[in-house]
Formats: C-alpha cells, sequence, structure tokens
C-alpha cells in the first residue's frame, strides 16, 4: 500500500536519529540554525537514552528548548515502528550502519516513511536493497543511503558535470575522472568503525567480498557490470590535472554510488560511461613521493585491519564514533574538488566545494539538507518507493538547497580557449 497521504498528515517531517551522538548533534545544530523549531519545518530529536538527549538539546542554542524529544531502540522493532510512523522521513546518523541500522530501514520501509543517512557501507547497503527493494517500491518509503561526504560530492557532481555537457554540446560525458585537489579535516570515527566492520565482514562472508570487490556491486541485479575496472590502488600521474595522484580511500562507495544513479536514471550518463576518483598530491618529486606514502599508508591500514590481533589494536587507537574534532577545527576545513568530465574530443571541468570539514562539518549540513529536500519537496521529487542515491532521488533540488544554505558550490570551469 502506498502511504504517501498519511505520511503528509503525520506529526513531523522529520526525526534526527541517533541525536545524542556526535553527528547527531551537529544536524540537530544545523537545523535549529537553520529553520528553528515550529516554523516551516517540524522536527525532533530521537535516540535511546533520555538524559544524554536532554543534555545535547541543552546545548543546541537559543529556542531549543521547544525541540520535541523522542525515545526508541535501534534493536526494538516495536519501539522504531511507533518512531517511524510519527513522521516523513528519518535521518539517520547511528553507525557503523550494518551493526545498527538494519532494523530502522525495515520499520521505515513497513511504514513507508521516507529515510536518508551518511553509511558509506556498500556491504550492508546492497543487503538492505536485496532484502526490502521490493516492500518499499510498494509503501513508498525512499531509501537514500551515502547523504554525507560520501558520496554527494562524487554523486550530485558528476550530475552536475554530464547536465553541463548536454547543455553545451548535445551529449553527456563518456567518462568522469574525480580528483581531490585540496582537503582539510580528519576521518570521521564512525567511518573508520564502518570500514573496520566491513573488513571483518569480508573475512567470514563470501557475498560480502564479491559486493566490495565488484565495481558495479551496488548496481540492479542483472546490471551488475560494465567497463569499469577496480579503483585505483597506486600512484599515477594523471596529465589532465597536470599532477600525481593516489587513490582515495571514499573511491570504494563513491565510484559505486554514481554507477547506481546511472543505472537508476536508465543510463543517462551511457551504458559505457567510466568513473574513477583520486586524489591530487602535486607535480615533481615531491608529488611522486606524497602519492607513495599515501598509497602506503592506505595498505597498511588494509592489511592491518585484515589481521585479528591488529584489527583490535587499531580499534582501540582510531577515534570512537561518538568523537570528532572541534568546532573550530570544523570551521576551518573545507575540500575542494575538481570532476574532470570527456566527450569525444570535448572536456569541462567542474568543482565541488565546501566551508567546512567534509566528515562532519559539511556532512552535518548534507546529512540535513537531504532530509529536509525529501520531507518538503517529496512530492515534487519524481521518484517513488524504493532504494535511491541522492542524484537519482533529489538531484537539482539537492544541489539548489547545498548552494543555497549549506556552503557548498558546483560551478563550471571556464573552457580553454580553442576547445571544441
Amino acid at each position: 500500500m502506498n502511504n504517501s497521504k498519511s505520511k503528509n498528515e503525520r506529526a513531523y517531517h522529520l526525526i534526527v536519529w541517533g541525536a545524542s551522538g556526535f553527528t547527531g548533534r551537529l544536524v540537530a545544530e544545523y537545523l535549529l540554525g537553520q529553520y528553528g523549531v515550529g516554523g516551516e519545518l517540524r522536527w525532533a530529536m530521537a535516540g535511546r537514552n533520555q538524559a544524554k538527549l536532554e543534555t545535547v538539546r541543552e546545548g543546541l542554542g537559543e529556542g531549543s528548548g521547544a525541540v520535541p524529544i523522542l525515545l526508541a531502540d535501534s534493536h526494538d522493532p516495536d519501539s522504531l515502528d511507533a518512531l517511524v510512523s510519527q513522521t516523513r522521513v528519518v535521518c539517520s546518523t547511528v553507525g557503523p550502519f550494518a551493526k545498527h541500522g538494519s532494523e530502522l530501514v525495515a520499520a521505515c520501509v513497513r511504514a513507508g516513511t521516507d529515510y536518508c543517512d551518511i553509511t558509506g557501507e556498500a556491504q550492508w547497503i546492497r543487503r538492505m536493497i536485496d532484502a526490502h527493494e521490493e516492500q518499499a517500491q510498494a509503501s513508498g518509503a525512499r531509501i537514500v543511503n551515502c547523504c554525507g561526504f560520501d558520496s554527494i560530492p562524487s554523486d550530485l557532481g558528476c550530475l552536475f558535470l554530464n547536465q553541463a555537457m548536454q547543455n553545451r554540446h548535445g551529449t553527456p560525458c563518456d567518462s568522469v575522472n574525480m580528483r581531490v585537489r585540496r582537503m582539510r579535516g580528519a576521518a570521521s570515527g564512525g567511518t573508520f568503525a564502518s570500514m573496520l566492520n566491513a573488513v571483518e565482514e569480508a573475512r567470514s562472508d563470501p557475498q560480502t567480498r564479491r559486493t566490495l570487490g565488484n565495481p558495479y556491486g551496488l548496481n540492479p541485479r542483472g546490471e551488475t557490470s560494465g567497463p569499469d575496472g577496480p579503483d585505483q590502488s597506486s600512484p599515477r600521474w594523471d596529465a589532465d590535472v597536470n599532477s600525481w595522484t593516489a587513490p582515495f580511500v571514499m573511491a570504494a562507495i563513491n565510484t559505486r554510488v554514481v554507477r547506481r544513479s546511472n543505472a537508476l536514471m536508465d543510463y543517462a550518463y551511457g551504458r559505457d560511461f567510466r568513473y574513477s576518483e583520486a586524489m591530487m598530491t602535486g607535480r615533481g618529486a615531491g608529488g611522486w613521493a606524497r602519492a607513495v606514502s599515501i598509497t602506503a599508508a592506505m595498505a597498511g591500514f588494509l592489511l592491518a585491519s585484515s589481521v585479528g590481533p591488529t584489527r583490535a589494536l587499531l580499534g582501540k587507537l582510531l577515534p570512537d564514533p561518538g568523537e570528532g574534532p572541534s568546532a573550530d577545527d570544523r570551521e576551518r576545513g573545507f575540500f575542494d574538488i575538481v570532476m574532470v568530465g570527456k566527450a569525444g574530443e570535448r572536456t569541462l571541468r567542474a568543482r565541488v566545494k565546501a566551508d567546512r570539514d567534509p566528515g562532519y562539518g559539511a556532512t552535518c549540513k548534507m546529512l540535513g539538507e537531504s532530509a529536509v529536500c525529501l520531507a518538503l519537496e517529496g512530492d515534487r521529487l519524481d521518484v517513488a518507493g524504493g532504494f535511491w542515491t541522492p542524484a537519482s532521488a533529489m538531484g537539482t533540488r539537492l544541489i539548489a538547497r547545498l548552494e543555497n544554505s549549506a556552503g557548498m558550490s558546483f560551478e563550471l570551469e571556464p573552457e580553454k580557449a580553442g576547445a571544441a
């Protein structure tokens, strides 16, 4: 049954799930500052601990006392059913999602409630799609994963660049290469916890290994192949950006989300479309040395995380999911990404930038605006129930929101003189 009518009559537009955690608090802080309480947006904070939620609410600032608090437990289906039936959208920050997110997705699917999160766990997304896609289509629940730094800049940046190529030259891009030009900000504790959990799952589960190893592992069933191979794993010179490049840790999820978007949008970029990601490290011997160093560090992390004793040690040394940088550090952070799109002899470049650190400051705004877009513009989004990506579900509407409210920009760089 499609629950769109009853969804519009619910008490709240959106609920921030996990609001007592570090990222959840930042999302609540952003919503309060951007939308207030009791105005255009009716929203609430939710989690399992009343005292922690009240402490967070007290620290949000002026007017926060009016933010409602709701209680539920990640592993109690009845409490989750009661929670999600009160809102149009659930905005989840509770990870690792493979450990703490499955019951919430199932509850949203049952209730026809829209959902968005910040997971980067490809193996978990695959399991959720396989388990709930048909029921989500029937109930009208729109499930949108990866609404943070992984994978909104990649997914929406690729959409933006392909639309620009289509508008200027009458064709989408044959390929897009995303390169991280500059970035300041540490990876979140939740990201590290999710990565360690994925490695642990892959050691014991052949299906997880197949999903993580397939460049098209998140595509719809029957569409899980294409021209792209494995993600970059070694230093490479990239003449298009005149820089050495190193592997980018988020490519493992971002590339698969972009390819799923293409498939869900009826191959708007073409069936032979190619996509890659890497980090720019500079020119000359220094750039090469930095690329080698980053490659070695990533290889060392993967090796250490694949062995039980060293994986346990990493778990103790790395930041916990509830930890994060100070407000000053978040404000000093940023990211600056260049995307190079080619169609035959034609080349277009786009820049995607944000004015906060990627793992926390920018991510909380991206997730918040994704939830608001689903909640307030849901009737105008041209997608029904099912599992979607940011580009395929919200597309240019979300780009506009991020540019207007979230300190992000999507811009074309000037074409070089003489370009076709």
